[in-house]
């Protein structure tokens, strides 16, 4: 039987040992630390080759023992400086000094106009309501005694879900649910997304946000509308903005009207943006048409109400002069840090 083969790596261990120990606690920064770490530990250093090269147990055993002993006390040096490094931050931070004021974040322009629309609201006594987004066609249309051959009811306008749900076109679903759970009087505004089959312009989109109010009481007249939203518009606008009521259509109020405000760009002149009209539509409004009152269980010999419907991406894009409502949905940051 030949006899085994036992070759030894021509290395002194204890030496070498004590060579990096000494080197390890000299190191008094992290970066001669590492050096330490790559001469004595690293794939090129003399005790890696050394092991590369055993061939027998003991030698193996003796060299590993060295390594672990080596990479503890890197392990304790490295927590070493730490500690003497937190320390030195410790002496010199002065708690006198201000401190680094962390980046804020803000609220979106969109949402700001709602909250402030609220409060206007609060503050004449009405009550905030949330209403659901997606909504029944009898909530959306029949309630509000929208016809069956009315446009706005056609798939090509209105995003359905199935047959008789869709995305509510407006928010005046909200007022008939809370007509339907309540008596008067009521005076309540809702506010929300709302969703149209529009092609996205400078004046429209797809989704968008509306304000909905809606008194009921007895003896309400079209002059408490009028005399109410010139309050709203004079709130948000300034007094120097003026506002005009013409009359229009719609199936749910008798008799309608809608509400104008002087351009901001043109200032009533007549631009581009306005069509050369000087006025920016806002949104309609009306008495309540008594079928509405009808389809509720309301008496409509008793109790009269008004109701209206205003684009709040219209209103903030007045308000801060922004000729494209669709810049409020490209989350530009320099456009939105403006306010």
């Amino acid at each position: 039987m030949s006899k085994r083969s036992v070759t030894v790596a021509a290395v002194d261990v204890e030496a070498l040992e004590r060579e990096a120990q000494g080197a390890i606690a000299a190191a008094s920064t992290r970066a001669a630390l590492d050096d330490a770490r790559v001469q004595y530990l690293g794939r090129k250093s003399e005790l890696k080759q050394a092991l590369r090269g055993v061939r027998d147990r003991e030698s193996g055993m003796a060299l590993n023992a060295v390594r672990e002993r080596l990479e503890a006390a890197l392990e304790g040096r490295e927590q070493e400086l730490e500690r003497a490094e937190l320390a030195r931050l410790d002496d010199a931070l002065d708690v006198t000094l201000p401190g680094v004021q962390l980046p804020r974040g803000r609220l979106h322009p969109l949402t700001q106009i709602i909250r402030e629309i609220e409060d206007i609201f609060l503050g004449l006594g009405y009550e905030i309501v949330d209403s659901r987004e997606v909504e029944t066609v009898w909530h959306n249309f029949d309630a509000l005694n929208q016809p069956l051959t009315h446009p706005s009811r056609s798939h090509r306008d209105t995003f359905y879900v199935d047959e008789q749900t869709l995305l509510r076109t407006h928010t005046s679903t909200g007022q008939i649910r809370v007509m339907e759970s309540r008596q008067p009087p009521i005076y309540i505004a809702s506010l929300g997304r709302v969703y149209r089959r529009d092609t996205p312009s400078a004046r429209s989109t797809p989704n968008f946000h509306q304000v909905e109010a809606l008194a009921v009481d007895r003896n309400i007249t079209l002059a408490d509308l009028k005399g109410t939203l010139l309050h709203f518009f004079h709130q948000m606008f300034g007094g120097d903005r003026e506002v005009r009521m013409r009359t229009s259509f719609f199936p749910f109020t008798e008799p309608s009207v809608e509400f104008d405000v002087t351009c901001f760009l043109c200032a009533g002149k007549g631009c581009a943006f306005c069509k050369h009209t000087g006025w920016f539509e806002m949104g309609g409004a009306g008495v309540v048409d008594p079928a509405v009152f009808e389809n509720v269980g309301y008496d409509p010999e008793e109790w009269s109400g008004f109701a209206w419907g205003l684009g709040i991406d219209r209103i903030a894009a007045q308000r801060h002069g922004i000729p494209d409502i669709r810049m409020f949905w490209e989350n530009d940051l320099r456009m939105l840090r403006q306010f």
